[in-house]
Parts: C-alpha cells; structure tokens; sequence
C-alpha cells in the first residue's frame, strides 16, 4: 500500500471541523433556526478544554452537551468555541476546542459527524484518564431540566437531575 504523504485523513477531518465551526457561528451570530439543535460530544480532559473542576469530576472522560433552548454566550472562534450552559442550576462556561470534539448531531434533520480526536488532544485525554475506567456521561441544557445519563448510579431525586436516554429526543 503508497504511503499517504499528502494526509488527505487530516485536510478532510479538518474541512469538517469547518463546517462544524460554521455552523456554530451563525448559530452565535443568529441564533438557532427552526427546529435545528446541536449534541456535541468531546474529550473533557482534552488540553484547552475548561470546565469547572465540578463537571470534570463528573465527566472525567468525556462529555456531551446539548445547545438548544437554555444555552447563552455562544462565541466561536477558528480553533474552539465557548458557551453558557446551566448544570443543575449552576450557570458554567465552558471552552471546547474543535479539536477536542468527538462527534456532532443535530437530530432535526438526522446530520451528524464523527471525529477523531486530533493527536494532541489524544494524548491529554489518555494522560489524564484515572486508573480505573469511569462511564462516559450527557449532561444537557435543553428546554428539559438538566438531565445527566451515566451507567452508574441515577442521580438522587433531590439532585434536580433527571435521567434521559437518547433516543427521547429522536423522531420517532
């Protein structure tokens, strides 16, 4: 097999991550049309995220957040973005950079992209990852109360959580 010198892998996981940074934009620039939303999925221990040390305890691995009704702030720039979102009632800005993002859906009209995580954000991930594996996580901000799903434990009735599943949210 030729050896790919050229890296047609990264241009088009690159040229994707355009269209993702596109649509973020005019979403920050104009808001949401229609019925169209965002589940964004990425590496939390990725170098360049920021989170609260509350939500990386939470999500030690990954997290996925949805932008939808309940998100504020939404500012996107080439090499990340940064939102608003709301955690159990606690108001948390988050940074994502683009090469932290491991897939991107939006269920309105069934589109979505998938991604390797790029080199660098790899590695941070896998320095970081704790001895033990912990169970990736969805936190959402949604027009629904904040809603975690883990394969651990429920959260607790008094933790102003609800557990949802995906596919709630999917056309049926």
């Amino acid at each position: 097999m030729a050896t790919d010198h050229i890296r047609y892998d990264v241009l088009a996981r690159d040229a994707l991550r355009g269209v993702l940074r596109q649509v973020l934009s005019d979403a920050a620039a104009h808001g949401l049309p229609g019925e169209h939303h965002f589940f964004i999925t990425f590496v939390s221990s990725a170098e360049g995220v920021k989170l609260s040390p509350r939500l990386l305890a939470q999500y030690p691995e990954e997290m996925t957040i949805i932008l939808q009704h309940q998100f504020w702030d939404l500012v996107v720039t080439d090499d990340r973005f940064e939102v608003g979102l709301s955690f159990g009632g606690i108001p948390e800005r988050l940074v994502v950079p683009f090469s932290a993002i491991k897939n991107f859906f939006d269920p309105s009209v069934q589109f979505g992209l998938q991604f390797e995580p790029s080199e660098g954000a790899a590695e941070t991930a896998a320095k970081n990852l704790p001895a033990t594996p912990a169970a990736s996580a969805l936190a959402a901000a949604s027009a629904t109360p904040p809603a975690a799903e883990t394969t651990e434990e429920p959260p607790k009735s008094g933790d102003g959580a609800e557990v949802v599943r995906l596919d709630r949210f999917r056309k049926k």
